[in-house]
């Protein structure tokens, strides 16, 4: 896979075929049986300074990539680069190092943050970790976060309980902005918040980005705020990236029909414009990540598929200038027309093709 962008642009994370297997286990010896791949052969480059989103119905995949990338869990297979260094590889002496570096906003305020520390405990954990800091200055960069995230000083020595799921977000985030990282990965952190404190959270991780030159991972199932937030977008299926596209353009033009299907269920305020939509209802269930389809993942679902989606998975490539798609229908055979399959030709005679 080749990504595409401006040459000023360096490449702070680059994944490649990453997997993610957890066995299956059965019987009394408790022996392997199989495997549930959550992430299977995924690839992709996040650029400095960019906000990549990745989206997908619930169970695809995207927390376990975002964790996995972060090597919170070993990686069945695949490599990791973080800032140069592939962390797939590294020692846990070597990791820890590396762990300023990167960081995650979890998704679940209340439960990501010890409820008998005080704010300030929870704050200055990292630095008691990994720095040498006198308590003074723990304080003072304490209290420097907390001003950063838009926390009131005098709420330094509170309890988590005694704030609202809004200001305890704002705790995890400042938490992971301790040790000045570079990378952080951000696990639905809106998903457990009100509506009205979702955008104050957003606008927030955009002002932080701004300040301090941050690279984001957003991991979300809300298409209209990713839309807002994210410079390129993922679309996740059963493990696997199905679309890798600028916001723009995947938002105005969805090539994969996963990706299709997904965005027309995004609501539209326009009443005009909603009555004039189109939505694409899926057919079936998402099939078991333990046993996915021989080919493509999403052939069991997609109203487009054919012969050969069922028989061979196919590659991400890329069909338009960094645009990145995972569909038998936008294969180089496919495209040429000559050669390419008669049904895949009838699509693409139907608009599909490019």
């Amino acid at each position: 896979m080749r990504d595409v962008t401006p040459p000023a642009l360096r490449a702070l994370v680059e994944v490649r075929n990453l997997k993610m297997y957890f066995p299956i286990t059965a019987g009394l010896l408790r022996r392997k049986v199989g495997d549930v791949k959550a992430v299977d052969d995924v690839s992709f480059a996040i650029y400095e300074g960019e906000t990549l989103g990745l989206v997908g119905e619930s169970g695809c995949g995207k927390s376990t990539c975002g964790r996995a990338i972060l090597r919170l869990y070993d990686l069945t297979a695949g490599s990791v680069v973080i800032d140069g260094k592939d962390i797939a590889t590294l020692s846990a002496n070597e990791l820890r190092k590396m762990r300023p570096t990167m960081q995650m906003v979890f998704q679940d305020p209340q439960a990501s943050l010890n409820p008998r520390m005080t704010v300030a405990g929870i704050v200055a954990e990292p630095l008691e970790e990994h720095t040498k800091l006198s308590r003074a200055d723990k304080l003072a960069r304490v209290y420097e976060l907390m001003d950063a995230v838009g926390l009131n000083r005098a709420f330094a020595h509170r309890y988590p309980h005694e704030f609202s799921g809004g200001q305890r977000q704002r705790i995890g985030i400042a938490r992971a902005l301790a040790l000045n990282p570079k990378f952080i990965v951000c696990d639905e952190p809106i998903a457990a918040l009100d509506v009205s404190i979702q955008a104050q959270v957003v606008n927030l991780l955009e002002d932080l980005q701004a300040k301090f030159g941050l690279t984001y991972l957003f991991i979300s199932h809300d298409l209209s705020m990713v839309r807002h937030i994210a410079d390129r977008v993922a679309v996740m299926y059963l493990g696997r990236i199905a679309e890798l596209s600028p916001r723009d353009a995947l938002y105005a033009r969805p090539l994969h029909p996963y990706a299709e299907a997904l965005l027309s269920a995004v609501p539209e305020p326009d009443p005009t414009l909603a009555r004039s939509r189109q939505r694409i209802i899926l057919q079936g269930d998402v099939p078991s990540p333990a046993n996915p389809p021989k080919g493509c993942n999403f052939c069991t679902r997609c109203p487009k598929a054919f012969d050969l989606c069922r028989q061979v998975k196919p590659e991400l490539a890329e069909v338009e200038p960094g645009r990145f798609v995972a569909c038998h229908l936008y294969s180089a055979t496919t495209v040429a027309g000559s050669t390419g399959t008669p049904e895949a030709k009838e699509h693409n005679q139907q608009g599909v093709s490019l």
